[in-house]
């Protein structure tokens, strides 16, 4: 069994096998999704280990923390994406969406999405779907036995499979509104598999006044190096990364009512107050975000 415990938060000065190396140095094989394979970072683990979390292998701390040294901000970009999932979450909760469709979760890791909505509505049911079997396995793990809340192993590409689901179905009621949540996820939809059809085929098989949360990663952001954060993403079982433009995302959420202030940077989505400055005057972006609903 692959080392899963965490040493010591991003840039801290832990010690792996292979710090110090740039990560272009690095010749890990391309395995296909699914394939449980600790010698091959993977997408949901590297993104645990950069939001301080606990499920996560040395080859993905080493990813992490190469990601940081090319990119120093990659870090409050993976944190604001987080932000904006709490405040989405929390949005659609207060609007009165009771049951989440969480695709590419990753690892349930702190201020996941239950934790979140039952914060306003206790029994809140949330079904987490995700390609990396790890992550589903550790979500397995810290979730025990919650119930209303399950975790499926599956691919978002293919919208019937996720929908027809066993643990899916066991936990939502598609005859009623659900929140489909597709954070920082898309992007490793190539444009090949036709994002707008997937997103579709999820929005298709929901009612009206049902919700989407999206974030996606662009290069819009000037201050942010975008080739440094996805150049490596070729190693990710769950495919190379692909940013999109604001004109391009709008076109993944054509026929959703978005709510104010519309498709923007994650940061500037209903910010709350700052309790802290970071490394910029103004908040890190990185990806671009947008909540809304399908009208009746």
């Amino acid at each position: 069994m692959a080392d899963l415990r965490r040493r010591r938060s991003p840039g801290d000065g832990a010690e792996d096998e292979g710090r110090g190396t740039v990560l272009d140095d690095h010749r890990w094989p391309i395995g296909p999704p699914g394939a449980a394979n600790f010698d091959i970072p993977s997408s949901a683990r590297v993104y645990d280990f950069l939001l301080g979390g606990t499920s996560h292998g040395a080859v993905d701390r080493v990813m992490g923390r190469d990601l940081a040294r090319a990119e120093p901000l990659v870090v409050s970009v993976v944190r604001e994406n987080r932000s904006f999932l709490r405040r989405a979450v929390t949005f659609l909760a207060r609007a009165g969406i009771d049951q989440f469709l969480d695709l590419g979760s990753g690892i349930p890791t702190m201020g996941n999405t239950h934790e979140v909505a039952r914060r306003v509505t206790p029994d809140a049911r949330v079904a987490y779907v995700d390609i990396d079997p790890v992550a589903v396995s550790h979500g397995e793990l810290l979730l025990g036995s919650a119930k209303g809340v399950t975790v499926t192993e599956a691919d978002l590409r293919t919208p019937e499979e996720v929908l027809g689901a066993r643990a899916v179905t066991d936990v939502l009621d598609f005859s009623r509104p659900v929140g489909v949540l597709m954070f920082s996820v898309l992007q490793h939809v190539s444009a090949a598999d036709d994002p707008a059809a997937v997103v579709a085929g999820y929005l298709s098989r929901v009612v009206p006044g049902s919700a989407l949360a999206v974030s996606h990663l662009t290069a819009d952001d000037p201050r942010i190096d975008m080739d440094a954060i996805l150049g490596p993403t070729r190693a990710y079982r769950s495919g190379r990364a692909t940013t999109r433009s604001a004109a391009e995302l709008a076109a993944l959420v054509e026929g959703v009512d978005l709510v104010e202030p519309g498709l923007v940077f994650a940061a500037q989505w209903r910010p709350e107050a700052r309790r802290h400055r970071g490394p910029l005057a103004e908040p890190c972006c990185g990806h671009r975000a947008a909540v809304g609903f399908l009208p009746a």
